[in-house]
């Protein structure tokens, strides 16, 4: 009987990294999981339906739906299954990223495209669809940001859609705060995940940083699970950022050794 019992929460891109832990904070809670991948019949699908099977097994509910939120009649489709799955949505968690690490002078149309689409225009038709299951109840959205929305980050031009979502979260706390809907972001600090991988390409010595300067992914989803529940219904269209601190030093990895 936890925070979030009863409730039925969509996390989008929750096969893996970040988005897979939040879903298990979340299912810890006492949430009913909507696990959402990208792309069929590959590595990401059988993650998430791995994942589903196992929250189902510690006796959640949880149900695992491709869909490539970038495309509105998927993202259409994917909550109609919602709706008869569950007939509800409480929670909505914006996790989903996709991007090219490229300098913005060398960006083509096709990647402007893609950046805006995967995570603008997605997150928008994530939200759209969703109000109309979280009517006559309480509700959370929460978007996942990262350090990019604030500094200058080697080719990650990922970080000015976050500066733009981080924007946009509180235009929609303005505007959904009578319908008791609130929401908010979490702007994560380095992480440990598969894209950490490819910014070592493009950031040499990211690895070399000292330990303190990665957040532990389970820290910035419990930060997203405190915004889920009803001891945070008076913040409204906040950031809030987890990073250790990184963000109050200057610190470069050279200075790692």
């Amino acid at each position: 009987m936890g925070p979030c019992h009863g409730r039925v929460a969509l996390v989008t891109g929750s096969s893996r990294g970040l988005g897979r832990v939040i879903a298990q904070k979340l299912s810890e809670a006492g949430a009913d999981l909507v696990l959402n991948y990208r792309k069929a019949g590959g590595r990401s699908e059988a993650q998430a339906r791995a994942l589903a099977k196992e929250l189902v097994e510690r006796g959640s509910r949880a149900v695992a739906i491709q869909a490539d939120i970038s495309q509105k009649d998927a993202v259409a489709t994917m909550f109609q299954e919602i709706a008869a799955q569950y007939g509800r949505l409480d929670i909505l968690v914006l996790n989903a990223a996709r991007a090219p690490f490229k300098k913005v002078g060398e960006l083509l149309r096709r990647d402007l495209l893609e950046l805006v689409e995967n995570n603008y225009f997605s997150n928008v038709y994530c939200m759209q669809q969703a109000l109309p299951l979280m009517q006559g109840r309480p509700g959370h959205v929460v978007f996942v940001s990262s350090l990019g929305s604030r500094f200058a980050l080697p080719s990650y031009p990922l970080g000015s859609m976050k500066a733009a979502m981080e924007a946009l979260v509180k235009q929609w706390a303005v505007e959904l705060q009578d319908r008791q809907i609130t929401v908010n972001g979490v702007t994560a600090g380095l992480l440990k995940t598969d894209s950490l991988m490819v910014l070592r390409q493009y950031w040499p010595g990211v690895e070399r940083l000292p330990a303190s300067a990665f957040v532990d992914l389970q820290d910035v989803a419990g930060v997203v699970l405190f915004l889920c529940t009803d001891a945070a219904r008076s913040i409204r269209g906040q950031n809030i950022v987890v990073d250790n601190g990184l963000s109050n030093e200057l610190l470069h990895p050279a200075s790692a050794g």
